[in-house]
C-alpha cells in the first residue's frame, strides 16, 4: 500500500527536496517517489530536530537556581528524582565515578526518542519511531557509542579481553557467544521499540478513526442521539493515554538499555 504523504512532509520537501534529491542522486541512491525525496519518518526526525531546538533555546533562557520554573523542574526530573530512575542517578549506578561525562549523549538519545514517541499526539503528525528504520538508526548509534566508550575507558586490548571471559580453555567460544550477544542487542533496542510504537500508533489512530464515525452515525439518530453523541467522543481519551503511556515506557527502555551496556563496557571489573 502505497504510503499517505503528511502535510508536513509536503512543505519538508518543498523546501529541502531538490538538495535531497540531488544528494540521493550523486550517492547513487534511487528514490521511489522524485516528487516526495524525503519520506514521511525523515520529515518527522527533522520536525522533532527543530522542536527540540526551538524548546531547548527557550529552556536555556529560563534556567534558575534560586526560582525554578514548572518546565525546568520537569526536565530536571528525567535526570534525576526521588525514586532513582533519572538518566544521571542510572548511569552513577551502572558506570559509577566519572558517568556524567556519558549523560549528553545519553540523555539526548532518550530526549529525542520520547518526543519522536509523542509527536504523533498533534494532528497531521506521525511517531517517526513506529518506522523501522529510526529505532535502528538509535540502535546503531547507542552500539558504537558504548562500544567506544569502553575502548576509550580500557584502551582496545584490554577491552578486547572482555569478550574472552574468565577462563582461557573456554576464550574462543565465548568470544563467538559475546560477539552475538552484542548484535543481539541491536536487534533487541530496534525491534522492541519499532513494533511498541507501531502497534501503540495503529491502535490510536485506528481507534480515532472508530469514535468519530460513531459519534457522527449516533448524532443523527434522534434527540436522544444528540444527547449521547459526545459519549464515543471519551473513548479516544482512554487511548491518548495509553499512546502517551507507552511513548514514555519505551523512551525510559531506550535509555536504561544503553545505560546498562554502557555501564558493563565501562566497568572495571568482568
Amino acid at each position: 500500500m502505497e504510503e499517505q504523504i503528511l502535510g508536513v512532509t509536503k512543505l519538508v520537501n518543498a523546501l529541502l527536496g531538490k538538495p535531497a534529491l540531488a544528494l540521493l542522486a550523486a550517492l547513487h541512491i534511487h528514490v521511489e517517489n522524485s516528487e516526495y525525496p524525503i519520506p514521511n519518518h525523515v520529515a518527522m526526525e527533522l520536525v522533532v530536530f527543530l522542536i527540540a531546538i526551538v524548546f531547548f533555546t527557550w529552556l536555556k533562557g529560563r534556567l534558575s537556581v534560586e526560582n525554578p520554573g514548572g518546565t525546568q523542574q520537569c526536565m530536571e526530573a528525567l535526570l534525576t528524582n526521588s525514586m532513582g530512575v533519572g538518566a544521571r542517578d542510572l548511569l552513577e549506578d551502572t558506570a559509577g565515578h566519572g558517568a556524567e561525562k556519558y549523560l549528553p549523549m545519553i540523555g539526548s538519545i532518550g530526549i529525542f526518542v520520547l518526543m519522536s514517541n509523542l509527536i504523533s499526539l498533534v494532528p497531521g503528525f506521525s511517531s517517526p519511531t513506529a518506522e523501522n528504520s529510526v529505532p535502528l538508526g538509535c540502535a546503531v548509534v547507542v552500539f558504537l557509542y558504548y562500544n567506544w566508550s569502553g575502548i576509550a575507558h580500557h584502551g582496545p586490548l584490554h577491552y578486547a579481553k572482555t569478550f574472552l571471559g574468565p577462563v582461557l580453555v573456554m576464550s574462543p567460544i565465548m568470544f563467538v557467544v559475546e560477539i552475538f550477544s552484542h548484535l543481539a542487542r541491536l536487534l533487541s533496542l530496534t525491534v522492541r521499540l519499532w513494533v511498541n510504537m507501531l502497534v501503540s500508533e495503529l491502535l490510536y489512530v485506528t481507534f480515532l478513526g472508530l469514535t468519530l464515525s460513531l459519534f457522527l452515525f449516533v448524532g443523527k439518530l434522534n434527540a436522544l442521539g444528540y444527547v449521547l453523541a459526545p459519549f464515543p467522543l471519551l473513548a479516544p481519551c482512554v487511548f491518548i493515554l495509553l499512546h502517551i503511556f507507552v511513548g514514555f515506557i519505551q523512551a525510559f527502555v531506550f535509555t536504561l538499555l544503553p545505560i546498562i551496556y554502557l555501564g558493563g563496557a565501562v566497568a572495571d571489573e568482568h
